[in-house]
């Protein structure tokens, strides 16, 4: 019988699979906090999120407070018994009242080997860099973005043609395994063993926004590809064609040359485009409002041909 009480806090498919992992090894979950529903798709209908979702399959009690600063959003939350508060993209600053509240504190699982990449994109910023690898860290919460002291962690090797979809997929497996791992050690020895994190190496991936995203046929193609790569499936890549914007879903990077932006090829299912350096094969697009096609079939719609200017 498992007796440790184990709490929740995260929003995302990320910190779902976490979630699952910890009630299949048998950890009661007393409370479930995540971020409040919002609209979703394109309907914009609400939405709970895919860590409510779980919770309410699995009969857990959920809290969405949409803030933790104020004592009184808090009293609800601290009132519930904890020995640790498990979090995994949650989305909200945890005060240190709130860290303070279970005797163990809280452990986070982060999608990068800290302290490279704190922050709130690890995998993005660790595919726009062109990172070969990365990892996860299960780490001792403090009043720091993601300072705290490493309790465990472990490598995962970046595909060479990895998504920001993809590697967060396996990325959310591997931390799953892990935080079971380290509540398995918490629960037998009553503590856990920390290493304080060094001072090289650290870096910092802030949130990525939609102006991020938009690719600037002035860059080398290879740099393009890893933005393609790294927005899919959020917010996705694109480029601007006369007033409209125009989606990439899948690329790669090539050597032709010529003046950025021009069309140097046509292909029955692709579009080369010339670069700052080298030229970026556009395999699958979406024009605004469209479905997914593709680079041939949009540029037969559209009336490109070699020589053309996608700006």
């Amino acid at each position: 019988m498992r007796r440790l009480r184990v709490g929740f806090a995260g929003t995302p498919p990320f910190a779902a699979t976490a979630l699952e992992a910890i009630l299949r090894a048998g950890f009661a979950v007393p409370l479930v906090l995540t971020q409040p529903d919002r609209p979703s798709g394109r309907g914009l209908a609400i939405q709970p999120s895919a860590v409510k979702a779980l919770a309410a399959q699995r009969g857990l009690a959920v809290q969405q407070p949409s803030s933790l600063r104020t004592e009184e959003a808090r009293a609800s939350l601290v009132a519930v018994a904890l020995d640790v508060l498990v979090v995994a993209a949650y989305g909200l600053i945890l005060p240190p009242a709130v860290l303070a509240w279970p005797r163990a504190g809280g452990l986070n699982i982060h999608a990068s080997l800290l302290p490279r990449w704190r922050g709130a994109a690890p995998v993005q910023h660790a595919l726009l860099a062109g990172d070969r690898e990365t990892g996860v860290t299960i780490m001792q919460m403090d009043a720091g973005l993601d300072t705290g002291p490493t309790i465990e962690r472990v490598e995962v090797a970046v595909g060479a043609r990895e998504t920001a979809g993809s590697l967060t997929s396996r990325l959310a497996e591997a931390g799953a395994a892990l935080i079971v791992a380290v509540l398995d050690r918490l629960e037998v020895s009553g503590h856990l063993e920390t290493t304080a994190q060094p001072t090289e190496g650290a870096t910092y991936a802030g949130k990525v926004d939609r102006s991020q995203a938009e690719l600037d046929w002035r860059h080398a193609a290879a740099a393009l590809d890893r933005k393609v790569r790294a927005f899919d499936p959020v917010p996705g890549a694109y480029f601007r064609l006369g007033d409209a914007t125009v989606k990439v879903w899948s690329a790669e990077p090539l050597k032709g040359s010529g003046p950025a932006g021009t069309v140097l090829d046509l292909s029955a299912d692709a579009i080369e485009v010339a670069c700052g350096e080298g030229s970026l094969r556009l395999r699958t697009l979406q024009p605004a409002g469209g479905r997914r096609m593709s680079g041939g079939a949009f540029a037969s719609g559209r009336g490109l041909a070699r020589g053309a200017a996608l700006a």
